[in-house]
């Protein structure tokens, strides 16, 4: 069963990783699971579900308001985060910078806004990836590597 899993994890890490770092992660599990023991769920065993995004955000506006944020302030967080939602078709843990950058691309070319305004959101989906990664829901924020000035000077090529 161990086994199982750890051709599993290798499997599904194929893309993402070369050889040499596919063979440290084999060595890894290897070496980490060396003494544990696996035992299969019996079948109809519940698993924790994972929170939707919906409520990942809702969480992260309790904070925000624990923190002292205003009320306008968290409309705008979350009215900013609904709509990359609906834009980016995946779970928080699963969005990658890509995504992000494509998307806060498109927000500015479709809605022909502000270099500040798309910085003010690229700075809110920052908060709430930071928040994401402090709660351990993931592991690095996709978010750190979109620098401001990536947009600042989208925007300058588009005018």
């Amino acid at each position: 069963m161990k086994e199982q899993i750890i051709s599993e994890i290798i499997r599904q890490m194929l893309p993402y990783l070369d050889n040499a770092q596919l063979e440290h992660l084999l060595e890894t599990l290897q070496h980490c699971l060396w003494s544990v023991e696996v035992i299969e769920k019996p079948e109809g065993a519940v698993q924790r579900n994972t929170e939707t995004n919906e409520e990942l955000l809702t969480m992260f506006l309790s904070a925000k308001r624990v923190e002292g944020c205003s009320e306008k302030t968290l409309r705008y967080y979350e009215t900013s985060l609904q709509k990359m939602f609906s834009q980016v078709d995946s779970h928080v843990t699963h969005m990658t910078t890509d995504a992000l950058r494509n998307y806060l691309s498109e927000y500015q070319q479709k809605s022909q806004c502000s270099k500040s305004n798309i910085d003010n959101i690229r700075r809110i989906l920052s908060s709430f990836f930071a928040w994401l990664e402090d709660e351990n829901y993931i592991m690095k924020s996709p978010v750190l590597t979109i620098s401001h000035l990536y947009f600042v000077r989208l925007a300058d090529m588009l005018h």
